[in-house]
């Protein structure tokens, strides 16, 4: 009998400590940090969906303007750059890492925007219906691109904010000591400036 009422005692504190420990932001911490990074995953998903699409949009292009090599050159190196600049849930806490891997995306938004001005010199390519379907494909997929980073700005901002506020604070100054902000996007320097309207 006394045996099965110190069970109980011990049950019962067992119980209160992970009530109290589910309560008190224990468990926001790991939680925020994984959903960031599922967050990152998509971000990334998305990069990779625009980087498969660019040599079908590059091959397309380049039957209806050959003379156009620079421009397709451009694409397909600053894709090759953008491909190679990698980053993981390891690494996301370094903005350097982050800021090198938003210039290798923004120098490939650059030399697609190029590309795409390209096919206004020719009308036979606007009327192509591969091309149409790879440019609807290629805008719907920066609309996806510029969606999964607003969700990962946010998924960071919560996460560091836990990092930082009370109660989840006291978690990370005793038991989650090796976690750290995590990086977030940041405008480039040319979207900080206005854009030049000429008619």
């Amino acid at each position: 009998m006394v045996r099965t009422r110190a069970s109980w005692r011990v049950l019962s504190a067992v119980a209160c400590v992970a009530f109290t420990l589910s309560g008190c932001g224990f468990n926001a911490i790991p939680t925020d940090e994984e959903a960031a990074k599922a967050k990152w995953a998509d971000v990334q998903n998305q990069y990779q969906r625009r980087a498969d699409l660019i040599p079908n949009l590059v091959a397309t292009v380049q039957g209806y303007a050959k003379q156009e090599k620079d421009v397709l050159e451009g694409v397909t190196e600053a894709r090759a750059k953008a491909t190679a600049v990698h980053i993981d849930a390891a690494t996301l806490t370094d903005p350097e890492k982050l800021k090198q891997f938003e210039q290798a995306q923004a120098q490939l938004s650059g030399a697609l925007g190029r590309l795409l001005a390209v096919s206004e010199r020719y009308p036979d390519l606007k009327s192509n219906q591969n091309f149409l379907a790879l440019q609807s494909q290629l805008e719907g997929t920066e609309n996806r691109i510029a969606v999964a980073r607003r969700d990962y700005i946010e998924a960071v901002r919560i996460f560091n904010t836990d990092l930082q506020t009370l109660p989840t604070l006291i978690w990370a100054r005793t038991v989650f000591t090796d976690k750290k902000p995590m990086a977030v996007f940041t405008a480039n320097e040319a979207a900080q400036a206005p854009p030049q309207v000429k008619f």
